[in-house]
């Protein structure tokens, strides 16, 4: 690990240690050489909240929380951090503490001097920073591991260490760049739990980068969705599941994604698979609607149903995927994969032909050519 990165992540100032911070990202574009993994973005995140940002591999999400954190420096606009333009400052002055998806743990140093490290790089006295350190390492249930050295510790027990050492400095912004990913299941999952747990005890303004939907529509206070650069849509977990603002994050978002069927226009009605169907209101073009898989039905072909749909599709039945509780059905429809969910004592087998009801009461409407949201 690069010295300046050992700067950034464990260096840093005692003013404001203790207090949460807005972070105001404006007009901020990065660019190397013809390639802008960031371009204009506007992103504001509130005092004391945990802003998660979501997006694919190579959206501009871990160049973004670097610009934060002012590891690099934008190519155009500003970064304020309480209102104050910090766009030139550099990073150990900025009151922001990194944790790296690799913990970036010295193997030589035991958790107990991990931890301090970073108060002992400032200056402060051993004592008082090995007597902070002990005082994270027990809020993070770390204390009969103190003397231990990285190469004993467990991945989940590491990644504490790594979030003592950002701890122990106070910063008012915490910074988290994929810091689960190398996780297993189980533990990703407790780990998701004690970051939330402890941001809403200590209610210092966090962003957390990952491309895992779970990890932001569980954590999140508020969900940012980057594609490409550029700022799809903000809003909390649920405004993106039941509201996306495109198809993008229509799809992104959900699992299994959005069900898509396009509705062709043609004197003045809409029409899924030749049946007229009723469209949004504020178009009068080809659309796409949206429909989540708990938003459909699912029935034997020809078979009576006492659940209404407003449409039924005929179609072939591929998988049935059985997850405890509910299973999700995968029918082939015409050239296309529909996605329902079921309940998991459905009992009709692979290659049968079957129906898919629409309930598009539910349904998201999307412009067919450019993806945007339409109101209904």
């Amino acid at each position: 690990m690069s010295g300046r990165n050992l700067q950034a992540g464990d260096a840093g100032r005692e003013q404001g240690a203790g207090r949460s911070a807005t972070v105001e990202l404006r007009h901020v574009t990065k660019a190397f050489g013809d390639v802008a993994p960031i371009q204009h973005l506007d992103l504001e995140v509130r005092d004391g909240e945990f802003l998660v940002i979501l997006g694919p591999s190579g959206s501009g999400k871990s160049t973004l929380l670097r610009i934060i954190a002012g590891l690099d420096h934008p190519s155009d606009g500003q970064v304020l951090i309480d209102g104050r333009d910090v766009t030139n400052v550099p990073a150990r002055d900025r009151g922001c503490g990194f944790v790296f998806q690799s913990y970036a743990l010295f193997p030589h140093l035991t958790v107990l001097g991990n931890i301090a490290y970073g108060l002992r790089r400032r200056g402060t006295p051993r004592k008082e920073a090995e007597a902070r350190a002990a005082e994270v390492a027990a809020r993070l249930n770390l204390t009969e591991l103190l003397h231990r050295r990285p190469r004993q510790l467990s991945g989940g027990q590491r990644q504490r260490v790594a979030l003592g050492r950002v701890l122990a400095r106070q910063p008012r912004v915490f910074l988290f760049d994929e810091p689960l990913s190398s996780l297993d299941a189980q533990l990703r999952t407790q780990m998701r739990t004690e970051l939330v747990t402890l941001h809403r005890q200590l209610q210092t303004t966090s962003i957390f980068v990952t491309h895992d939907q779970v990890e932001a529509m569980t954590m999140g206070d508020r969900v940012a969705v980057l594609h490409d650069g550029r700022l799809q849509q903000l809003g909390s977990p649920l405004d993106l599941y039941e509201r996306p603002s495109n198809v993008f994050v229509a799809r992104f978002v959900g699992s299994p994604p959005i069900n898509l069927f396009p509705a062709a226009f043609h004197d003045g009605v809409f029409r899924i698979d030749g049946s007229i169907v009723k469209g949004p209101r504020t178009a009068a073009r080809d659309v796409l609607c949206g429909l989540r898989p708990e938003f459909t039905r699912l029935r034997a072909a020809g078979a009576a149903d006492a659940q209404p749909a407003d449409l039924w599709l005929t179609g072939r039945l591929k998988l049935v995927e059985r997850l405890g509780p509910e299973a999700f059905a995968y029918v082939e429809v015409a050239d296309d994969t529909v996605v329902c969910r079921v309940d998991n004592s459905i009992r009709l087998e692979p290659g049968e032909a079957v129906e898919v009801g629409l309930d598009l009461s539910h349904a998201s409407w999307f412009d067919a050519d450019e993806g945007t949201r339409l109101e209904s």
